[in-house]
């Protein structure tokens, strides 16, 4: 069993992961047409010796004409892979494949991952200095030190794009970051301060040089390695150590920490015990920075000094120093102004930056999405890695910061306009669903999987499991359940909750509520038995009802329709709402929310009003700011036809009730979506193309989200059904485990409630 941050999953799992769809996590997608001779000929011979002929006459038109200029290399030997050691450097493959992920998913930086299989230090600097042609810059990663100090001072030197080891400075940047707010909360200056840091590694090193470069100085930081203080004249200590020397007569770290404010930990789990800082300055900052395990625990550190701030790696922890909130911003910065280096001035401007924003009153969508309310204070002095705004703030700082200092050969000459430029490169949608998936590890809920025979729900309640999000309950025969986990490698099936109709102690009071409810629609109390006995919709919906689980998923062996059937015969739609359903198209850079896409055959203009204030309310939970239409073949009456009234009458209808957020209509797509065609008409309530489409009705609505999931490839999540009185999904019958998964998700977190 794997353990990394309070996140669980089997070894099975792990490598289901990254062997499913297709190997690995890295795909390469061509950016430009190939569907004709034409395209062909554009793209490589004879088209492409135009651009060829460019850049050897100029090589600045490289960023013009090739992915350079938004391409960074993740570059590793493995001799210091995560906490695991030298494993080489094929073995660093998958971490550096993630790394690639992790760009792009936080700042559309594009990677390619580069193993080398060396640890001759100057075969290394030889081999990437070579690809500077390829690349707008360079990450290193997992290069065991001191080698790793040697290698990015050559290479910052030789290369006239960014380099930077992320191992050494993207914990130095988000540590200096929660540095200066813990300070600004303890009235401390970073000139006065006393530090100390345990561990003499590259982050800590790198960390060392950081502060001391922002301000404190350099009498006042005490670097602990593993035999003691590194003090001036002691033996055996590398150049790099010893840069970091003073004159103290301190010996160990027990010693050095009396008086100490802050404590910068980089070392090995337990290395600090309460004793140790119970001789520490008032309002001591305590950073425990090693992973897994911090070198003492919060609780363990409050508990000794109550007034204490305390950081870690940790997610389950407030105030995680992640380095997923620096690298993928610093380098979108860097590559937006043609940088040609990472600089001090650039690191500092990304730690203020992350500090500034961590004391920025969090916006009402970011917090409606992110179901919390963050406030600046001794549990937040680092912003959440999932805060969308890191994408604007960070790389304009790092951006300015660069051509400040004269490295940047790019002018950003209105910053306004890059900040919306950034904005509009991600998807909020992807942000706010990782941290749902967060959310729901820290208050696990058990979810119902109706259909758990089904080896594709089988796999996803598995999943739900192994990742930590609660308890699967399955329905259906125990034997041909646990028969069916075991052909998947689960050894410990006898472990899961199975719910079996036929021996189930639920049964008994689950037939005297439905006689109760169904007895006067024509069905007797046997009757009743054999629905709950035979039919896994109404057994599943009947332990939901009883309260043996908090949410349930079904719908992989029957129509939607007819899943509905069955567990309305059960639950009852939420007092004063509408059952309807959503399909979210998420794409690059925008999400769609399109409904009712499932239910409601003909809506009324009612209807069609209470469908979009709960579509606007589900948007603004995944993060976005509504902007409603009501669609139909005609934009404005024009042309006329009989099936208008509704939708106008719904405009109507949100006029008198003032939602809160943007709506027009009646609009056929073109003017609802497409900027210049809504310029034809000033007097539309629609500031920006619309995200939230309202279908006139099923028929349209159900085609349409099926033809755009097909035709345009965008990833779709749902239907997701909204306004039932327990938290229950219906999947398509298409769905595959992750889709499954999914919707169980977001049922157990109440986002598709």
């Amino acid at each position: 069993m794997a353990d990394d941050n309070n996140v669980s999953f089997t070894d099975r799992e792990a490598l289901f992961y990254h062997k499913t769809i297709r190997p690995g996590k890295i795909e390469i997608i061509a950016s430009k047409p190939m569907a004709s001779q034409r395209d062909l000929s554009l793209a490589y011979s004879p088209g492409v010796a135009v651009p060829v002929q460019a850049i050897y006459d100029d090589p600045a038109c490289a960023y013009d004409y090739t992915a350079k200029g938004n391409l960074v290399a993740v570059i590793s030997n493995g001799t210091a892979i995560l906490g695991m050691g030298n494993l080489g450097a094929l073995a660093s493959k998958p971490v550096m494949e993630g790394k690639a992920v992790l760009f792009k998913r936080f700042a559309d930086v594009d990677s390619i991952d580069i193993e080398l299989d060396s640890e001759d230090t100057e075969a290394l600097i030889e081999a990437i200095a070579m690809m500077e042609p390829s690349f707008g810059g360079i990450n290193l990663e997992d290069i065991a030190a001191p080698e790793c100090f040697i290698i990015e001072q050559t290479l910052r030197e030789r290369m006239n794009i960014p380099v930077m080891h992320d191992d050494q400075h993207g914990t130095a940047i988000i540590a200096a970051a929660g540095l200066i707010n813990a300070c600004h909360i303890t009235g401390r200056e970073l000139a006065d301060i006393k530090v100390v840091v345990n561990g003499a590694g590259a982050s800590a090193l790198a960390c060392t040089s950081l502060i001391k470069s922002m301000g404190v100085r350099h009498e006042n930081v005490t670097v602990c390695d593993s035999r003691g203080v590194i003090y001036i004249g002691r033996e055996n200590v590398d150049q790099f150590k010893s840069a970091h020397a003073i004159d103290t007569d301190a010996r160990t770290l027990t010693e050095a920490l009396k008086g100490a404010d802050v404590l910068f930990g980089l070392s090995v789990a337990g290395a600090v015990k309460p004793e140790m800082i119970m001789d520490m300055a008032k309002d001591p900052i305590i950073f425990a920075m090693a992973n897994p395990d911090p070198e003492i625990t919060p609780p363990d550190a409050l508990a000794a000094r109550p007034d204490a701030i305390v950081a870690t790696g940790r997610s389950d922890y407030p105030n995680q120093v992640n380095n997923v909130l620096g690298f993928p911003f610093i380098f979108r910065g860097a590559l937006d102004v043609r940088a040609t280096a990472i600089n001090e001035e650039m690191k500092i401007a990304a730690a203020r930056a992350i500090a500034e924003l961590a004391r920025e009153q969090v916006p009402e969508e970011v917090a409606v999405a992110y179901g919390t309310n963050h406030q600046f204070g001794r549990d937040y002095i680092i912003p959440a890695p999932f805060d969308p705004r890191l994408m604007e703030v960070v790389p304009s700082a790092v951006a300015k910061a660069a051509m400040d200092s004269g490295v940047a050969q790019l002018a950003i000459e209105d910053f306004d306009a890059y900040r919306h430029a950034l904005k509009s490169r991600l998807n909020p949608t992807t942000s706010v669903l990782t941290n749902v998936y967060s959310q729901v590890k820290q208050n696990p809920k058990r979810v119902i999987f109706a259909e758990a025979e089904n080896e594709i729900v089988l796999r996803a309640a598995i999943q739900y499991r192994d990742f930590g999000y609660g308890e699967p309950i399955l329905v259906g025969r125990s034997q041909a359940v646990i028969e069916k986990m075991q052909e998947l490698g689960v050894s410990d099936s006898h472990s899961y909750h199975i719910e079996n109709s036929a021996v189930s102690e639920h049964v008994t009071p689950m037939v005297e509520m439905l006689y109760d409810r169904l007895q006067r629609r024509g069905y007797l109390e046997r009757d009743v038995l054999r629905m709950v006995r035979n039919d896994r919709n109404v057994f599943a919906s009947g332990l939901l009802k009883l309260g043996v689980g908090d949410a349930m998923i079904t719908g992989m062996t029957r129509p939607f329709a007819q899943s509905m059937i069955e567990i309305r015969r059960v639950l009852d739609p939420k007092p004063g709402h509408l059952p309807f359903g959503i399909h979210v198209l998420v794409g690059k850079n925008m999400t769609t929310f399109l409904a009712d896409t499932t239910i409601n055959e003909r809506p009324s203009a009612e209807e069609l009003a209470t469908i979009a204030i709960e579509t606007a309310a589900v948007a603004r939970r995944l993060g976005h700011e509504p902007r409603v239409a009501f669609l139909s073949y005609s934009t404005f009456g024009n042309p006329e036809g009989r099936w208008l009234e509704p939708i106008r009458e719904a405009v109507q209808i949100l006029d008198q009730r003032k939602p809160g957020f943007e709506y027009e209509g009646d609009l056929a797509p073109d003017a609802a979506l497409n900027p210049t065609i809504m310029k034809n008409y000033p007097f539309s309530r629609l500031t920006g193309p619309a995200n939230v489409l309202i279908m006139p009705g099923l028929q349209s609505a159900n085609i349409s989200a099926k033809l755009l999931r097909e035709l345009a490839g965008q990833a779709t999540i749902g239907p997701m059904l909204i306004g039932m009185e327990k938290p229950v999904q219906v999947a398509p019958m298409t769905a595959i485990a992750p889709d499954v998964l999914t919707l169980a998700v977001l049922a157990a977190a109440g986002i598709a409630g």
